[in-house]
C-alpha cells in the first residue's frame, strides 16, 4: 500500500541525494501501475503528489525545494535543514 509514510519516505531519500531525479520518477510512475493508494481518505492527497512527482523531470511540474516542502508538510512530515560535517 501506497501511503502518506511511503511518499514522504521516498520524497526524503530524494532530499538527501540518495537517489536521482529520475529514479523518483520512475518510482512514481511505477505507483500508478501498481495502485493501491490508501488509507481512503488519503488516496487524493496521494494521487496528486505522486502525479507531479510522476511529472518532476519536466518543466511544467518543476520540483523545487518549495514545491518538496509543501508536499512534506501536506504529508505530515514537515522538513528542518541541518547541515553535516563534510567528510
Amino acid at each position: 500500500m501506497i501511503t502518506r509514510q511511503t511518499v514522504s519516505d521516498k520524497l526524503l531519500t530524494y532530499l538527501n541525494q540518495e537517489i536521482t531525479l529520475a529514479e523518483l520518477v520512475d518510482w512514481a510512475e511505477n505507483c500508478f501501475v501498481t495502485g493501491g493508494f490508501g488509507p481512503d481518505e488519503d488516496i487524493d492527497l496521494l494521487a496528486d503528489i505522486v502525479m507531479y512527482l510522476a511529472g518532476a523531470d519536466t518543466a511544467q511540474f518543476p520540483l523545487t525545494w518549495d514545491v518538496c516542502l509543501d508536499f512534506m508538510n501536506q504529508l505530515g512530515t514537515p522538513v528542518k535543514v541541518v547541515t553535516v560535517p563534510a567528510a
